[in-house]
């Protein structure tokens, strides 16, 4: 297999050159032009980062990248699906608010905020993954599924489940409803923390299969009849239905690799990583920690597979900045992700999404 083509670009600017100038020279380069966005609806999917959070990417970057595909002909939107913790972004009501407040304005970004999987995160396709091992067919938010071009635009940082957080992770994860990021995140079933629950009987009224009942009062799960689909998790109003939580990173990687390829297969998709604010977790943490390595640069390639690992790549060359979570660590793995969470392995997600052939993990890295 040829290697795939990564196209990069430093932080650096001149007078006669910004930073959005510069994103938008470096996805022209990379190709994205060559895509037919004549009419087309182009799905920008995104992490709009949750309130309190300051690490996520800045509105300027995906107003460019909507400029372009409008320059082209398409219909761009930005969007994300629900989460499935609680938070302020786990119903599409707080999630666009959330868009709203870190500046994701359709006046900032020239184009709108559609909350992939619905008002609860329950509206979902359920889309075939051929060669899946662990899912044979995802839960992806339908819109996401309704677009006609996809298009990644990723926050390249730590995590502390799958070692970094880039394009596939903003793929497969990102897209997944509700009942998806359970399936990602669970080897069970979900189940009620009586606490919190009301008695209110919305899970009886949404499950086909009468797993749930109510006693005293508080709902429980009859796992024998539960098929895990988690639609219960999206109608609890007190949050009380959680899922298990119970799969090993490795496992959640490899699913992230599947539910990627459900996202992407069969329709033009083009993908961008911005290797900045390199927090060491997740952007939907409500806090960020400081970066464990300098600013890197911008990414670009159609494989998402390469671009990760090229991002990564870049990301193990860098120094480690002084008093971060990183430099507080043991340095024994020769992974600055690895080593800033130890019981993560991201290369588990690579290997399976080229055994699955979701893409390349050789490429050619082409600065401009």
């Amino acid at each position: 297999m040829a290697k795939s083509k990564v196209y990069y670009t430093d932080m650096r600017t001149s007078f006669s050159e910004n930073l959005p100038q510069k994103l938008e020279r470096l996805i022209k380069t990379a190709g994205i032009g060559t895509i037919d966005f004549d009419r087309k609806y182009a799905a920008i999917k995104i992490h709009f980062g949750e309130p309190g959070n300051l690490a996520f990417l800045r509105p300027n970057y995906s107003a460019v990248v909507a400029r372009v595909v409008k320059e082209l002909g398409g219909k761009p939107f930005l969007t994300d699906c629900n989460t499935l913790y609680v938070g302020g972004r786990k119903n599409a009501l707080d999630h666009i608010d959330a868009a709203y407040q870190n500046g994701f304005t359709p006046y900032s970004t020239g184009c709108h905020v559609i909350i992939a999987d619905g008002l609860k995160g329950t509206d979902e396709a359920l889309v075939p993954v051929e060669g899946g091992e662990y899912v044979k067919e995802a839960k992806i938010g339908r819109v996401i599924m309704d677009a006609d071009v996809f298009i990644t635009l990723n926050h390249f940082k730590g995590h502390e489940a799958t070692g970094f957080g880039g394009a596939l992770k903003n793929i497969g994860m990102g897209c997944g409803s509700r009942a998806g990021k359970m399936e990602m995140h669970s080897a069970g079933k979900p189940h009620v923390e009586a606490e919190h629950c009301v008695g209110c009987g919305r899970c009886i009224k949404i499950c086909a299969h009468d797993a749930p009942t109510i006693t005293d009062g508080k709902a429980s799960i009859d796992h024998d009849k539960c098929v895990g689909c988690g639609r219960c998790i999206g109608v609890c109003p007190m949050d009380a239905v959680c899922a298990a939580g119970d799969e090993s990173n490795d496992i959640l990687n490899r699913k992230i690799a599947e539910y990627s390829k459900a996202v992407i297969a069969g329709r033009p998709h083009f993908h961008i990583s911005l290797v900045v604010d390199v927090s060491p977790n997740c952007d939907c943490h409500a806090e960020n920690d400081i970066p464990i390595v300098p600013d890197v640069g911008m990414f670009a390639s159609f494989d998402p597979v390469a671009l990760d690992v090229a991002c990564a790549d870049a990301v193990n060359k860098q120094p480690v900045i002084a008093d971060s979570q990183l430099d507080r660590m043991p340095h024994v793995h020769g992974d600055h992700f690895i080593d800033s969470a130890p019981t993560t392995n991201w290369r588990s997600c690579i290997e399976h999404a080229v055994k699955i052939g979701l893409g390349n993990d050789e490429y050619e890295l082409i600065k401009i």
